[in-house]
């Protein structure tokens, strides 16, 4: 991992970091790690388990042994095969991305999905996103990133995306639920949701995908 360069993307919910994520990977010739996908998928499997967010021990036990693969298409979209079912739209709707955000809160678990997520780092490079990616995860990263936005541009996003996948919701209630996930992923007692020094922050709220990609690019390049 020590010789493999990794570029960190870190932010709340709807900040892009999955956007911005795939293109810096596809530009780069990278390979990418979706870290909220884990928690998706293990809150996912807690719920198709019957296991309440409540019990740590099964929590974890779920991610030490979670039957994941994620599989490339040719049109830069990353499939989660759970057991080698395909659940990507399922772990996408805003009640698994609640609950993810619960069982990322579990000291265990995060625990137990740390190895699995620092083995993503394989040459020639990695671009990892997520909330603490380069604050826990990739400590040494050659380049940290942080994004933000306001909640009420980051919920017209995750508004559009859910559209785009045919799921409903509201804005009113997006909103809501941005700002709840926002103070419990920042204010959780392991691995809070916050800047590592060492990152550049870039408020993506006026800025088009491509200038976020083409100031990152520009950061890489100069480091």
């Amino acid at each position: 991992m020590s010789n493999t360069p990794v570029i960190t993307i870190d932010g709340p919910a709807g900040s892009g970091k999955g956007t911005i994520a795939q293109r810096i990977a596809k530009e780069m010739g990278w390979t990418i790690l979706d870290s909220g996908a884990l928690y998706r998928l293990v809150a996912f499997a807690a719920i198709q388990n019957a296991c309440s967010f409540d019990d740590e021990v099964g929590l974890a036990e779920i991610a030490r042994n979670l039957p994941v693969t994620f599989e490339a298409q040719d049109n830069n979209i990353v499939l989660a095969l759970l057991d080698g079912v395909d659940v990507s739209q399922s772990i996408r709707s805003e009640k698994a991305g609640d609950a993810a955000s619960k069982v990322a809160a579990v000291i265990s678990v995060r625990e137990a999905l740390l190895q699995r997520q620092r083995d993503f780092a394989q040459l020639p490079g990695l671009v990892a996103d997520g909330r603490d990616m380069g604050t826990v995860v990739f400590p040494n990263a050659t380049l940290k990133i942080y994004l933000t936005a306001s909640a009420e541009v980051r919920a017209q996003r995750r508004l559009k995306q859910l559209k785009d996948h045919e799921l409903n919701d509201n804005l009113a209630s997006l909103i809501s639920d941005i700002q709840e996930r926002d103070a419990r992923d920042m204010n959780r007692k392991h691995s809070p949701l916050r800047p590592a020094k060492d990152a550049h922050e870039i408020d993506t709220s006026d800025l088009s995908i491509e200038e976020v990609v083409a100031k990152i690019l520009s950061f890489y390049k100069s480091h």
